[in-house]
């Protein structure tokens, strides 16, 4: 169905839901590539121009046909829209980090940590027993602190000094 600018514009101003979805069928294509141009993510674009659609539906009233028309009307309001999102903490954020789902690591297939395949066990051998105690139970067998206290009946604060003791003597093993 063709409508004309004159006419879509006088079912705007007259508030036709029908005539929104009409400029929104015909228009979006442009709209979203302008928009894409300055925000550079289809996802992004594409919640950016709905957020503008939902702006020019509100400010319908305030068009001005001598000033310009519907269609570089509406692009003002996306672009201006794209360059507001553009500007904000949450865009900067976006642009500097990578989803974890779209990162490199999550795309491998997780393996499976072995300590015994590094030597870790053998590091463990040169530590006084109740460090290597803490150490075997905590990071071979997958213990918590509060387990490991009770297993060997210890306090728990006994339990963490023995263990940070144990890696600062881990790490200042040479390699």
């Amino acid at each position: 169905m063709s409508v004309s600018e004159d006419d879509l514009i006088r079912r705007l101003m007259a508030r036709d839901a029908r005539a929104m979805t009409v400029f929104y069928q015909h228009y979006r294509p442009a709209l979203h590539s302008a928009v894409l141009r300055i925000v550079r993510n289809q996802h992004t674009a594409e919640d950016v121009v709905q957020e503008s659609m939902v702006k020019v539906w509100r400010s319908i009233a305030s068009y001005d046909p001598e000033q310009s028309r519907l269609f570089t009307w509406a692009a003002k309001i996306c672009c201006n829209t794209a360059i507001d999102y553009v500007r904000t903490g949450r865009h900067r954020m976006a642009t500097r980090t990578q989803s974890l789902e779209d990162s490199v690591a999550a795309q491998r297939q997780t393996v499976s940590f072995r300590p015994e395949d590094i030597g870790v066990a053998d590091l463990l051998l040169g530590l006084r027993s109740e460090y290597r105690w803490v150490m075997e139970l905590m990071y071979l067998q997958g213990y918590t602190q509060q387990e490991v206290a009770e297993h060997l009946n210890v306090p728990v604060g006994t339990i963490k000094t023995w263990a940070g003791r144990a890696r600062f003597l881990l790490a200042r093993l040479p390699l």
